[in-house]
């Protein structure tokens, strides 16, 4: 028999890009609920109680909700795309390339915590030095990003791309996140291991999907004689034989004059970049990722396929 999928809130973005990355697998059978239906509580309930995995595409508020309507039922197992639950230590975080484990640790989970896209890429960053003993837990990071305007879900979408809507926003580029408390910070300091919460500041771009993670770093205030060429090993050797992290060689780097935020729009790759000058006291860490693949749509996929072979 095949595993029942239900996407509680298939009609938003993320949910719209979950079902288009799975409308031609036979290999399981989507449940859905009529979007003249999506506000029938009790259909909501029947579908969540029926699936073998909900993909919850949904507010917070929400996601806590449909956990809720589950939470007798053991059989039903949760990937939830919402941040109510990624700093939860009883949720496995759905970042599979992390860490070795953690592929298992998704496989074998009940409830899964669906990474957010920018903290994706820092932590994917971050993550791979500390484990190596590079970066310091309490180092002052800063995190600069920018996003595709996806990002910001169907309101967005249509504020960035309909000339008439009220709140159309006409800038080809903008700071938001002002007052530095984004909801993304507690999963970049949990699960980028840093005592201290980064500084984080994100912007949109007049694209509708890709995006750039930024991680600057002053050598001189890492551990072990940090250099350029550490750096790059030891994220090389974090994401060795991974097909979906991809760690670019330091000459390839060397020779680009851009690094274009829509490169990997439709995919679900992330490319991670070392830059600087050899000898020189910075270094500027780079994550390439396309934000609804695998910061959002497609890593909810990737986690379910962990789930449904564990």
């Amino acid at each position: 028999m095949k595993p029942k999928i239900f996407i509680d809130g298939e009609h938003g973005t993320t949910g719209l890009q979950i079902r288009t990355r799975m409308a031609g697998r036979s290999d399981v059978e989507l449940l859905s609920i009529p979007e003249a239906e999506r506000r029938n509580a009790t259909m909501r309930e029947d579908m969540l109680n029926s699936a073998d995995v909900a993909i919850l595409c949904l507010p917070d508020d929400a996601a806590k909700e449909a956990v809720a309507m589950v939470s007798g039922n053991n059989s039903v197992r949760i990937i939830d795309t919402s941040t109510a639950h990624r700093v939860d230590p009883n949720w496995a975080y759905g970042f599979a390339e992390m860490d070795r484990d953690q592929p298992k640790k998704i496989a074998d989970a009940r409830c899964v915590a669906n990474p957010g896209c920018y903290p994706t890429g820092a932590i994917g960053l971050l993550r791979p030095l500390r484990l190596a003993g590079i970066l310091p837990e309490d180092y002052p990071v800063t995190v600069n990003a920018v996003s595709g305007y996806t990002g910001g879900g169907k309101q967005m979408i249509a504020q960035m791309e309909d000339a008439g809507h009220p709140e159309h926003i006409a800038s080809p580029h903008f700071l938001y996140g002002l007052p530095l408390k984004h909801k993304h910070v507690p999963e970049m300091q949990v699960h980028g291991m840093l005592s201290r919460a980064p500084l984080f500041s994100p912007s949109v771009g007049k694209f509708a999907q890709g995006m750039i993670v930024q991680v600057p770093l002053y050598l001189a205030d890492l551990n072990d004689h940090a250099s350029l060429g550490s750096i790059h090993e030891a994220l090389a050797d974090h994401y060795a034989g991974q097909d979906i992290v991809e760690v670019v060689d330091l000459k390839e780097s060397a020779a680009l004059p851009r690094v274009n935020a829509v490169e990997l729009a439709d995919t679900d790759r992330m490319k991670l970049y070392v830059f600087g000058t050899a000898g020189a006291p910075h270094v500027n860490l780079v994550a390439l990722l396309d934000n609804l693949g695998k910061g959002a749509s497609g890593a909810a996929v990737q986690n379910m396929d962990l789930m449904l072979k564990g």
